[in-house]
């Protein structure tokens, strides 16, 4: 995706900005990720959400990715809401799709210390009935799908930052020993599946990260079966630590894989071209870490596109996380990926694009009426959004034919129910009045 910006005065009552999109057919020519990665002998993944796996969201999982991770449809809380009672119907819907897709399932996660059910928190468990339960949830999950999983992240994030265990259910009842004992119930329950640890801010060499190569360590030199450790890598723009291959690396060491299992690269939104090339520069040196050492097996996005991503919810004001924007168009961290994977440097020309057409119709001394016309050529799309800022304190007061929503000088506009539709050839419209003083600078605006 790119914007243009141009230095015209909106002084004339009619001057436009095109700006193109490129649709996500438009990267259907590229070659995958997933035969990139291939060709350097790693895998590359994807957490999902079962209940997308359909249409555009489905194909680009399909078709780019060569691992799955379910992103809630393992956990305790989601497969045993009740016990004895057990949901498995999302996980299976990954699984097969994955079957279909010639992908690995990675499985997340058998041990944690969130989204666990009620009953399991609330319960009063002396350590023997703690144990028990733990075993049985692991040898019932790990066993229905024996064969069909490639890993397990068995324990998740069992470390705080300085590197003591984190007080959760499971260390308070049964002590630092229920690490050992969940990998070993795993393997009796599918002794070819990889067994992981996992967890985050791991991914430099730092007091929790130590704690982990510690433990792995000893692990090791007790026969514990483990097979690898898991670096989450939610990270934040521009900050990538300089020690990440090191750290791999002497995870590696250890004999022992290394999985980037969670990666995304948050940032303050609204997003603009600077924000995106440094976070295409991220994500490529990330994954450019993973293909230096032999031993780092994966490497995982926390969900592809940001229509799916966990970080809006959870950081407030962050966002745009992904290397796909809502409308499945990949953006510079995509080609970041491919170009650290051995891919082309260069973005192909695109095959179909839609334009926005900013214009002004009308304006007096205190307000103006805009228009934004919506337009394909080549590709259609099936919803739509227009991001722009102002940069004179312009303020929108009324919106038609879209809903139209600022924040302070940022506003994104979405299609009405009527009429996100813009087919091969075609085109919508909406305008808004707003308000202004003193000056009325044309925005840079955006389509996502």
């Amino acid at each position: 995706m790119r914007s243009l910006r141009t230095g015209l005065s909106l002084a004339s009552l009619v001057t436009g900005v095109i700006l193109a999109l490129t649709a996500p057919a438009a990267h259907a020519a590229d070659t995958p990720l997933r035969d990139l990665a291939a060709a350097k002998g790693k895998v590359i993944g994807t957490a999902v959400t079962g209940s997308k796996l359909t249409g555009t969201y489905g194909d680009v999982a399909g078709a780019q990715f060569s691992s799955l991770t379910p992103g809630n449809a393992m956990k305790w809380g989601t497969v045993e809401p009740t016990q004895g009672s057990f949901n498995w119907s999302e996980a299976d819907q990954i699984v097969a799709f994955a079957q279909a897709h010639n992908q690995q399932v990675r499985g997340h996660t058998l041990v944690w210390h969130s989204q666990n059910p009620s009953w399991l928190t609330n319960g009063s468990w002396t350590s023997a009935q703690l144990s028990s339960l733990l075993q049985n949830h692991i040898s019932t999950e790990v066993g229905r799908y024996k064969g069909k999983i490639a890993a397990w992240d068995v324990v998740n994030e069992p470390f705080n930052e300085d590197g003591s265990y984190r007080s959760t259910l499971w260390y308070d009842g049964l002590g630092s020993g229920y690490v050992a004992s969940a990998l070993t119930w795993a393997h009796a329950a599918d002794p070819d599946a990889k067994l992981y640890i996992n967890d985050y801010n791991v991914e430099g060499v730092n007091a929790k990260s130590t704690a982990l190569y510690n433990l792995v360590k000893s692990l090791k030199q007790q026969g514990v079966p483990i097979d690898g450790v898991g670096l989450q890598a939610h990270l934040i723009l521009g900050q990538v630590p300089a020690t990440l291959q090191q750290n791999i690396q002497r995870f590696a060491d250890l004999g022992v894989d290394v999985a980037i299992t969670e990666l995304d690269v948050r940032m303050a939104l609204p997003a603009d071209s600077t924000k995106l090339a440094q976070q295409a520069a991220d994500f490529k040196s990330v994954v450019a870490a993973c293909a230096a050492v032999t031993r780092c097996v994966n490497v995982t996005v926390w969900g592809f596109t940001d229509s799916d991503s966990w970080v809006p919810s959870t950081f407030p004001g962050y966002g745009a996380a992904t290397p796909y924007d809502e409308n499945y168009a990949p953006k510079p961290a995509y080609h970041g990926i491919a170009e650290a994977f051995g891919g082309s440097t260069t973005t192909p020309p695109p095959t179909g694009a839609c334009t926005a057409a900013y214009s002004v119709t009308s304006q007096w001394n205190t307000g103006f009426t805009g228009q934004v016309t919506i337009s394909c050529s080549g590709t259609s799309l099936s919803s739509w959004k227009a991001n722009w800022t102002f940069g004179a304190g312009q303020q929108i007061t009324q919106a038609w034919n879209a809903t139209c929503t600022q924040s302070g000088a940022a506003v994104s506009c979405a299609n009405a129910s009527y009429n996100g539709s813009v087919p091969d050839g075609g085109s919508v419209t909406f305008g808004f009045n707003a308000s202004w003083s003193g000056s009325n600078p044309l925005p840079t605006v955006t389509l996502g």
